[in-house]
């Protein structure tokens, strides 16, 4: 079995972070994955996870911090003990409309993970739905973006992919060398889990993920994160979660 990790983005709505982490460790997660709201009080932070016996390899940082406080980024990362860490979204203004724009972006985050990567830390992207939404030339930002960033890693959101309207099975046929990292959720039946934004519990939706997850066991991804943006029941989904795919 792989070792899971958990998006505390998925639980903000559920203070205090040391409640969670605890209820985390209590559930047999090993792994947790940051994100700029817990990196306020590093020290606390740092001795949190090691109170608790979690680990914290992974992190999501905006592209505005890596480009101009890359000093603040090392010490969060040197605080959490990190291995690895992923831009996470570029917002739709920002956004570029044709299959130039997106390479040049793809370069422009390369370039900001350079000193991290030099560091021997993984840097990558991690996509959303738009990366997967067909450019006017049917072309996909997502094939553009890991052009003009040769060498970015992957965390791969699949249900994301999924909420396209693309194929996950594509995505990692094309790109599935690049993965480094998955973010494991899941999609409701439509209809349902409206007070949650139409995310499910992973193995509760409508993801394929023993097929899924033995598709990903054949990529190098070595961190498997749940994740929920919008869960009613924070304790809930990570239980359900867990024992899904510890059970694949």
């Amino acid at each position: 079995m792989v070792e899971l990790s958990y998006q505390l983005y998925s639980s903000r709505a559920f203070p205090p972070l040391a409640e969670t982490l605890r209820m985390l460790a209590d559930l047999g997660y090993k792994q947790v994955e940051g994100y700029g709201g817990v990196y306020e009080n590093l020290p606390g932070l740092a001795k949190a996870l090691a109170d608790i016996g979690l680990t914290m390899p992974t992190g999501h940082f905006g592209l505005d911090m890596l480009e101009n406080e890359p000093t603040k980024v090392f010490d969060i990362i040197e605080a959490a003990g990190m291995k690895a860490i992923y831009c996470p979204h570029v917002v739709a203004e920002a956004r570029p409309g044709d299959a130039a724009g997106w390479r040049a972006f793809g370069a422009r985050v390369e370039a900001a993970g350079a000193r991290f990567q030099a560091t021997g830390l993984t840097f990558g992207w991690h996509n959303h739905d738009f990366e997967f939404v067909a450019l006017p030339d049917g072309s996909l930002p997502i094939d553009h973006i890991f052009a003009g960033g040769a060498g970015l890693s992957w965390e791969a959101d699949l249900a994301w992919i999924e909420r396209a309207g693309a194929k996950v099975s594509d995505g990692i046929a094309r790109h599935g060398s690049r993965i480094s990292s998955v973010h494991i959720k899941d999609i409701a039946t439509p209809g349902t889990c409206l007070d949650e934004d139409g995310w499910a519990d992973v193995g509760h939706g409508v993801m394929d993920w023993p097929g899924l997850m033995a598709a990903l066991k054949q990529t190098p991804a070595q961190y498997f994160i749940m994740e929920h943006d919008k869960p009613s029941d924070h304790a809930r989904f990570a239980r359900r979660s867990f024992d899904t795919i510890s059970n694949l």
